[in-house]
């Protein structure tokens, strides 16, 4: 996938649903953020906009970030209907042997999704992990090929996933960009920060010692705004977090691999969060879903379809600029031949300069798949125009 780099007069205009995984690269050259990281990122969620990048490409070891796949990949399989926070999960011995953090599972024990991915986020726990993709994927492994495909499908181009756990191990690595896409891509599921913004909780409440949950990322208690996402921590990776934060209806994101020591993960990530807060704001054009216009359907089981965003689609600009220098228009497709698929577009938004240049395009759907009438839905549409215009 090629990257699309828009900057005009210091406006950045990206959107969410560009074919790009981060729409675009705005940082400027003289910014010197996260000097003590290997690699860092930091960008804007709702439009995608890379607001400062150090090495980003460089294939470096995860540790527990990785987590943030598997927890994509659980959150994909709840919104299929495949699983329910209440479906019980059993520890295998596997599992269970995981050392690192962990929640100490026993081999047998049962607990609901929604503990095993509070394990996960809260307390980075190895075990619940591995519990986890054993119940989804059958075995971990197949389960990790499920990871690898995903990542595949969303353009990681440096990543290569051995477990589900990020325990060290030869030929598993990722890269800063990579993890802001999977992150990004997990916070798209908006339940995932109930669990990753909660800074203690417990597990196996109803028994007689209870298991005390602290969120390893101390981010969550002392940076305003702070909801994730993520933090990681091997001898070989040293300390690394993806971490996000939200203010007035913008909200960032920032990956650190390979810092010294927490103090300075979590201090770099803050100025990171400072510098966007400071020079940035959000403006949003459409929520997810909305109606921008409604279209006809020749010969469908219904006769309308109502055009809708995928995404949320938002303007990012420096504090003080104004977003009237940018002109927007919609542009549909009619007519609709049924059967109509809600995934092919059917129009897009163009937003272009005052002199009429084209910045970006973004695609417009059906807002559901309309399949074709039958001979009788035809037969009575037909009647019943008739009928209409005999009265």
């Amino acid at each position: 996938m090629k990257w699309r780099r828009n900057l005009l007069a210091g406006c950045i205009i990206s959107f969410s649903i560009l074919s790009s995984p981060l729409a675009a690269a705005a940082a400027e050259p003289q910014l010197q953020m996260a000097p003590h990281a290997k690699s860092a990122i930091l960008l804007e969620v709702d439009t995608g906009t890379i607001l400062f990048e150090k090495n980003a490409n460089e294939k470096l070891p995860p540790a527990s970030i990785t987590k943030v796949m598997t927890l994509l990949l659980i959150m994909e399989a709840i919104e299929r209907g495949e699983l329910k926070l209440t479906d019980k999960v059993r520890a295998s011995e596997r599992a269970a042997s995981m050392g690192g953090s962990q929640i100490f599972l026993q081999p047998g024990e049962e607990m609901t999704v929604d503990d095993m991915i509070k394990g996960i986020s809260i307390a980075s726990g190895n075990d619940a992990s591995v519990a986890m993709a054993e119940h989804i994927g059958g075995t971990e492994e197949a389960f990790v090929a499920k990871m690898n495909e995903r990542a595949k499908k969303l353009g990681m181009k440096n990543t290569h996933f051995v477990n589900s756990n990020g325990l060290p191990v030869q030929n598993h690595y990722s890269s800063a960009m990579d993890i802001a896409i999977m992150s990004r891509e997990l916070l798209k599921h908006e339940i995932i920060t109930k669990y990753t913004g909660t800074y203690q909780d417990y597990l196996r409440k109803d028994s007689a010692t209870p298991f005390w949950l602290v969120n390893t990322n101390r981010l969550v208690r002392f940076y305003e705004g702070v909801d994730g996402l993520k933090t990681g921590y091997t001898g070989e990776a040293k300390y690394c977090l993806t971490a996000t934060a939200k203010r007035n209806n913008m909200r960032v994101l920032s990956v650190v691999m390979g810092e010294p020591d927490t103090k300075t993960r979590n201090s770099e990530i803050a100025s990171m969060f400072d510098y966007a807060f400071n020079h940035y704001q959000v403006n949003p054009l459409y929520k997810k879903g909305d109606v921008v216009d409604q279209l006809t359907v020749d010969k469908g089981k219904v006769t309308k379809v109502n055009v809708v965003t995928p995404r949320a689609v938002s303007m990012l600009m420096k504090k003080g600029e104004k977003p009237d220098m940018f002109e927007r228009q919609i542009v549909l497709n009619p007519p609709l031949y049924a059967p109509v698929s809600r995934d092919k577009a059917v129009g897009h938004i163009f937003i272009r300069t005052k002199d009429g240049k084209e910045m970006t395009r973004v695609d417009l759907y059906p807002e559901k798949t309309i399949e074709a009438a039958n001979t009788w839905d035809l037969l009575k549409r037909t009647t019943s125009k008739v009928i209409v215009s005999y009265q």
